[in-house]
């Protein structure tokens, strides 16, 4: 499948230092909002396939509601226990007040 760069929302329809979560190109992703600009991961934790969607997103960090495993919102890194596999990122960019991710 090739990748391809697929519109997924308004940069208003993400509040500072939130994120929303959506299925896109087949993929269920979380797209971040931060002071750096708008990045995009998987949206279901790697510890035990928790939707990211309640989760609160803070310099950069994402935190699973369900049992409080980090992630890097630009990298996907997991940075805390008991999150130890990493999430997809995505590249993103923003044009004419979208953000668009590639997938």
């Amino acid at each position: 499948m090739t990748e391809q760069w697929l519109d997924a929302c308004a940069t208003d329809d993400i509040d500072d230092e939130d994120l929303i979560t959506m299925d896109l190109g087949g993929k269920h992703l979380a797209i971040y909002n931060t002071p750096e600009g708008f990045f995009a991961t998987d949206g279901m934790c790697t510890h035990e396939d928790e939707s990211l969607g309640d989760g609160l997103v803070m310099d950069g960090v994402i935190e699973c509601p369900l049992h409080q495993g980090r992630f890097c919102v630009r990298t996907g890194k997991a940075l805390s226990a008991p999150a130890i596999t990493d999430l997809c990122a995505y590249e993103t960019r923003v044009e004419n007040g979208r953000v668009f991710v590639k997938v």
